[in-house]
């Protein structure tokens, strides 16, 4: 298995041309003005927001802290919590270089009230991503407390990523809990580092006698009851036309559910519903201090629904108190066959539901169930509207609380404490198994560059190889990992260079982090193509699907080499407009960059605006009549690597003195047109496919080959007819 030949290039012309670009794009680099400030002060975008967006209730802004960057917000004269930037307190860097900006309400007690995103700089949300998306993403953080240590630890957040938008979200919700500490640290931390006993708990000596009528009229039990009349009216206030359109049906006064709660664990209400034996099960089943629901109703709509069957939720009900909420699962529930109260209807559904420990759940105060109605608009569309049960706890089940001192909360330094890693490395962390894979696809593609000989000795191997790599790098690298590379990439490394650049920025996602780390090294020794020949997902994509529409017998495009020459200048050209665009503005460059439909074929999976699908399919369709149309002649991030690619050490690639005069074989099945008719490969274009390795060794189409076989053999005849000739035989041509 020997290594092939390490030919020092020429690098004359080629590399002084390519070292005058490199300067004259450091230039305007370096000495470009920028207006850019890292400092984003809460005043900037104070005039955007309303005191209602980020305190429900909030009326008016108060004086701004002198001990923090944050305003007051009040309604009437009782001070609701605070509001600031989360970047004036974090940082919030993003994978574009620059701070995220969301304004936050929070808490003395260090709950998040609400929560605006006021500015950003992120590429994959300028253009793809919906902001709504990203906002959505924001407003799960609502009602939640920055000291939950179930937010603290890195673990995943409590809503959902948003697909293709990693990194951005996971900076956005790390952000908001930093910050929210930070500044209660700064102004509660009297408040956050001691509490006060309740005042109040029930009173389980009285365990009363009652019937169902007594429960009901007393409040022990709350009735929610929703008449068709009801549900259609609420849908048709909700402003969605699909879901008025679809009227509940049935006479109007038909009950749609008639819905009762109460607190199982109160005595006088557990023992009359469910009995002695049964209250006294469920007792010795919860934890001290554990509450439990009663739930039960009847009418044409369950409050159970059928999704705790599949997923263990159900999510027609939530529980919700204060700022704190839940959703009950399988394991929470317990279904009930009938209430044994004097009196008491006949409900088809009955359930307890334990309320889970990690809620802080308090007995003595008031609570809310709300009811989820959902109606389905489309095939696998639904719209929705949310009923509320209000339950307030009898006086005469509650007793004042002897007086205690509660152990003090975690401090917010112990709190910190457990988020001390970095975020990167937490998503590092997280990704093990992802990064894994990927550095193997990179040892791999290493590993068939510096062993091209022995495989491309082997024609069936080759191919089945090729083949494998571009499958994984387009369903796995691309599909599943949304580890594609975009010039937008290049721009930002760029920007952060001319700002304040720092690493952690680009090890946000280690996958890309990884990729570039390969290019990198591998613009030394191969140029560009081991990037764009192996490892981009579109590219495997383009050159997939015209592997595929030649097997169905498409009849390909050979573009003459006089026009080709002409085209792949464009990728350039489009480059250094994006390029120059990104000194002015890095927003109309990323808009510019669009030109790039990795977004929309690779990260979003073609879900995406019309014209951005037409756009991208098109191109797909131009490959399947030229292979790899996209990468010759429009794709910016190929143009920004060959630049650099130019400098590379090494000449991996074989030739004959014959290739291109008088054979020219490789130029006709280059799939990029990268030969020159004269034989020369152009490494700007070439993609390091080695299918020109594969024609050099082979040895019955490769014509030069080909003669040299035969001239062998003719000697070797010559040789085994004239022994005379055998004492002093001629060695066979070297091929």
């Amino acid at each position: 298995m020997s290594m092939p030949s390490l030919t020092f290039l020429n690098l004359r012309s080629g590399l002084s041309l390519s070292l005058a670009i490199l300067f004259i794009l450091l230039s305007l680099t370096l000495f470009s003005s920028s207006s850019y400030s890292k400092d984003f002060r809460i005043d900037t975008y104070l005039d955007k927001v309303q005191p209602s967006d980020l305190f429900p209730d909030g009326e008016r802004f108060g004086p701004r802290s002198e001990r923090a960057p944050a305003y007051s917000v009040f309604k009437g004269e009782t001070l609701l919590g605070y509001a600031y930037l989360s970047s004036d307190l974090v940082d919030t860097t993003g994978y574009s270089g620059r701070p995220i900006d969301v304004m936050v309400g929070l808490t003395a007690e260090g709950v998040i009230k609400g929560a605006k995103l006021v500015g950003h700089h992120e590429p994959i949300v300028l253009v793809g991503i919906p902001v709504a998306r990203v906002e959505a993403f924001i407003q799960g953080y609502v009602g939640r407390n920055v000291f939950d240590p179930q937010l603290t630890n890195g673990a995943k957040p409590p809503v959902d990523i948003v697909s293709g938008a990693t990194v951005t979200v996971m900076v956005i919700g790390d952000s908001l809990l930093r910050s929210g500490r930070k500044l209660s640290q700064i102004l509660t931390r009297a408040t956050l580092q001691s509490s006060t006993s309740p005042t109040r708990q029930i009173d389980k000596s009285r365990q009363d006698q009652a019937d169902w009528e007594t429960l009901v009229g007393d409040g022990s039990l709350r009735r929610l009851v929703l008449s068709v009349a009801d549900i259609n009216a609420a849908f048709t206030r909700s402003g969605n036309a699909a879901a008025a359109a679809r009227p509940e049906p049935g006479p109007d006064d038909d009950s749609f559910i008639e819905l009762y709660a109460g607190l199982a664990t109160i005595p006088t209400i557990g023992r009359n519903l469910l009995g002695d034996a049964e209250y006294e099960a469920l007792r010795a089943r919860l934890k001290p201090g554990q509450q439990a629901l009663l739930i039960a109703s009847r009418g044409r709509y369950s409050f159970k629904g059928s999704g705790y069957v599949r997923g263990g939720i159900f999510d027609r009900i939530e529980l919700i108190q204060g700022e704190a909420s839940t959703r009950f699962r399988d394991k929470n529930h317990r279904r009930i066959g009938s209430l044994i109260a004097a009196g008491a209807p006949n409900l088809p559904e009955i359930a307890l539901f334990t309320i889970p420990d990690n809620m802080a759940f308090d007995p003595t105060q008031p609570w809310r169930l709300q009811l989820l109605v959902q109606r389905a608009t489309a095939a696998l569309d639904k719209s929705f509207v949310t009923f509320d049960l209000g339950y307030i706890p009898p006086e005469k089940y509650l007793t004042a609380a002897p007086a205690t001192i509660s152990p003090p909360p975690a401090s917010a330094a112990q709190v910190d404490a457990l988020a001390d890693m970095p975020l990167w490395q937490r998503v590092w962390d997280n990704r093990r198994v992802d990064i894994v894979l990927t550095a193997l696809a990179v040892l791999a593609v290493t590993a068939i560059f510096f062993f091209q000989d022995a495989l491309v000795r082997r024609p069936k191997l080759y191919e089945r190889t090729r083949i494998s790599v571009l499958l994984f790098t387009l369903l796995y690298l691309g599909w599943y990992a949304h580890a594609q590379l975009s010039v937008v990439n290049v721009l930002t490394f760029v920007d952060a260079m001319r700002h304040d650049f720092r690493w952690d920025y680009f090890m946000m996602d280690p996958l890309l982090f990884i990729l570039w780390f390969s290019v990198t090294a591998s613009l030394l020794f191969w140029g560009r193509g081991a990037f764009c020949g192996w490892l981009c997902p579109f590219g495997a994509l383009q050159e997939l699907s015209n592997k595929l529409a030649r097997k169905l017998r498409v009849p390909q495009v050979k573009v003459p080499f006089a026009i080709h020459e002409r085209l792949w200048p464009l990728k350039y050209i489009i480059f250094m407009v994006i390029f120059g665009l990104s000194l002015h503005s890095l927003a109309d460059a990323e808009r510019a960059a669009e030109v790039e439909p990795f977004k929309t074929a690779i990260i979003l999976h073609f879900i995406r605006d019309w014209w951005y699908v037409i756009f991208a399919v098109a191109l797909l369709l131009a490959g399947l009549f030229i292979e790899r149309f996209f990468c010759r002649y429009l794709c910016p991030l190929g143009a920004a690597l060959a630049i650099p690619g130019r400098v590379r050490m090494f000449n991996w690639l074989r030739r004959y003195r014959e290739c291109g005069n008088p054979c020219h074989r490789c130029a006709i099945e280059c799939p990029v047109q990268a030969i020159h008719p004269d034989g020369r490969i152009n490494p700007n274009e070439c993609i390091q496919c080695l299918h020109c390795q594969v024609l050099y060794n082979h040895t019955q189409i490769c014509p030069v080959v080909v003669a040299r076989l035969k001239k062998a053999e003719r000697q070797a005849a010559v040789m085994t007819s004239d022994p005379r000739r055998a004492k002093y035989p001629v060695p066979p041509a070297t091929l």
